[in-house]
């Protein structure tokens, strides 16, 4: 009889025993499943969210060619769906294991280095966790990992872009000075100054364009025209026009038209001194082939790290 318990308990212990290394093989079975989320700023505009979306549509194809990456979507930080909360969760319900966020930003800012990683559960900032909370943006910290790619001003992309803008509306540039209108940050404002200065000698080398100044239109100027006003009479008082070029992501009829626009307006010799396309940074094909190079980039240290 003991012999009879021996051999059914063994029986019992393998069982489970093989059932247990079934379960840690699928485990170490289960393939990574990675995917693409393009984190813009958000706006109440529908042309400047529609140009986010057709910068999504315009990398797809390249981004998912190999199979590595499976998926793609846009968030909106702020004002509209999907939010960046709406489209991790739709990430985990399809069972990706790691997320790669691109922020479509030109360079440092809260946004970036503060309230988007707070959102995604990367960092607990209790200023910018009280802020998402008053502005009624969502936190969500996804089951799958996360990994923030950097932003634009690591490479020449925006240089290139305001040069050729630049050169569309120049008409005599040894006559004419810069004047780069941004949405503005007051924590990084040094940031945002080395920024255009970077640019602004960048258009000066490339095409004469020797004065050049810069003003802002977002919060940091509470969205009043007169800083537009200011820049542009800046750099009128040296050279007899100003080449006014927009330094925003997308298009949004507030800022181009009405802000910018009416800073203009109100700027010495009104709209005869300046030269003004009220356009944005996108669409560029470089800023297409960056959001694919850095996704081909981060898509590397996600595999080296599983």
């Amino acid at each position: 009889m003991k012999t009879i318990y021996f051999y059914f308990f063994a029986s019992v212990f393998l069982f489970f025993s093989s059932c247990d290394s079934n379960v840690k093989q699928e485990a170490s079975a289960v393939k990574q499943k990675i995917g693409i989320l393009l984190v813009n700023h958000g706006s109440r505009s529908a042309t400047w969210r529609n140009a986010l979306i057709q910068l999504e549509k315009n990398v797809t194809d390249s981004i998912l060619k190999s199979g590595e990456i499976t998926g793609i979507k846009t968030a909106h930080m702020e004002y509209t769906e999907p939010s960046i909360a709406t489209r991790l969760k739709e990430f985990d319900k399809e069972g990706y294991t790691d997320i790669i966020i691109i922020p479509i930003f030109l360079t440092v800012s809260p946004h970036s280095f503060e309230d988007i990683p707070t959102i995604i559960g990367q960092k607990e900032d209790p200023q910018s966790a009280e802020m998402l909370k008053i502005e009624k943006i969502e936190r969500y910290t996804p089951k799958a990992k996360t990994y923030l790619a950097p932003t634009l001003d690591f490479t020449d992309v925006l240089q290139k872009n305001v040069l050729r803008r630049a050169q569309a509306l120049s008409k005599n540039p040894s006559k004419e000075g810069l004047v780069l209108i941004g949405y503005g940050d007051e924590t990084y404002d040094k940031e945002w100054g080395q920024l255009f200065a970077k640019v602004a000698e960048y258009v000066n080398q490339q095409i004469g364009i020797s004065e050049y100044s810069y003003g802002w239109c977002g919060h940091i100027a509470h969205y009043d025209p007169v800083h537009t006003t200011t820049a542009i009479n800046k750099v009128l008082e040296k050279k007899e026009m100003a080449v006014v070029i927009p330094v925003l992501v997308a298009h949004d009829e507030m800022f181009q038209i009405k802000i910018i626009g009416d800073g203009i307006a109100k700027a010495k010799g009104g709209k005869d001194k300046a030269l003004y396309k009220p356009d944005a940074i996108l669409p560029d094909i470089n800023i297409e082939n960056w959001v694919i190079k850095i996704s081909k980039e981060c898509l590397q240290k996600v595999q080296v790290a599983k």
